[in-house]
């Protein structure tokens, strides 16, 4: 029986190799028609142009607004790309700027210490570098890096930015702890430089959050101590080395024994913000 031919009650169905058979008859005959005669030209033409030629001009439109939007794809991932490439740049240079900016900071500590050492001359130094220190704001207590090793021993005397930071108290082969001067603990025999009068300096924590620690015990007869003259160790301290400068005289008082002066002092040091410093390797004892 043909495949073609329906069956009482079944609904009329055409297999799909004779659709594709068919279909490929009329194409041929249309191809054909078209280069063999003209029976599109005329009335009909102009028809057919009426229905083609919108239909190609959508698909015109179309087709342009694709190529914009892959053009404008290929341009963002450009600048993606772009973007990635300059942000590496800033993070580089960022980097490079903040090791610049590293490398000129402790270009102006070395100054400083090349410069205190050059005024101390006197005195025999080892460098080092700060690995620790006590909890707080200040540097009261700090470890450096060397130690027993390198020469150093108890009592030898530190120094660091314009002056006197304290002293070794303690050592182990490559470290060494410091106390400072502005301790709670620490005293130093100094005198003024300009009248050398001899007075008690005292370290006081809380009150160098303001930047001074305290003095007493001035013998100022003739009131020639002023605001602002530079207080040195003394030559009868039992710690340390003679003629290192402590700090200058910011406040001045009387006691009330009206004998005696005490007052504030600035200590020559910035103790906020130290990192290197000098040790002097030459104990008071032994330049006795």
């Amino acid at each position: 029986m043909s495949p073609i031919i329906k069956k009482k009650g079944e609904k009329f169905t055409l297999p799909s190799k004779y659709l594709l058979f068919i279909l490929t008859i009329l194409c041929a005959g249309t191809v054909i028609l078209t280069f063999n005669t003209n029976i599109f030209s005329g009335s009909l033409n102009t028809v057919v142009g009426y229905v083609i030629v919108p239909f190609q001009r959508g698909i015109s439109s179309v087709g342009s607004w694709l190529s914009n939007r892959s053009a404008e794809l290929v341009q963002i991932r450009d600048l993606l790309s772009e973007n990635e490439s300059l942000r590496a740049q800033v993070d580089e240079l960022t980097i490079e700027n903040t090791i610049l900016q590293q490398d000129r900071y402790e270009l102006t500590n070395l100054r400083e210490l090349y410069n205190l050492d050059a005024q101390y001359e006197g005195y025999d130094k080892v460098g080092a570098r700060i690995i620790a220190k006590d909890a707080g704001n200040w540097f009261h207590s700090f470890v450096i890096d060397k130690g027993e090793d390198d020469g150093i021993t108890m009592d030898m005397n530190v120094i660091a930015g314009s002056g006197l930071v304290g002293r070794i108290v303690d050592v182990g082969p490559n470290w060494a702890k410091v106390t400072t001067i502005i301790a709670d603990n620490s005293n130093v025999s100094g005198k003024v430089l300009a009248t050398s009068d001899y007075l008690m300096v005292s370290g006081d924590l809380e009150l160098y959050s303001g930047g001074v620690i305290s003095f007493n015990k001035l013998v100022d007869s003739q009131d020639r101590v002023v605001e602002g003259d530079k207080i040195v160790t003394s030559n009868v301290s039992d710690k340390y080395l003679p003629n290192i400068l402590i700090g200058y005289i910011s406040t001045l008082n009387v006691d009330a024994n009206n004998i005696t002066k005490s007052g504030l002092l600035t200590p020559a040091v910035d103790f906020e913000h130290l990192e290197e410093v000098l040790v002097i390797t030459q104990l008071k004892q032994s330049l006795e």
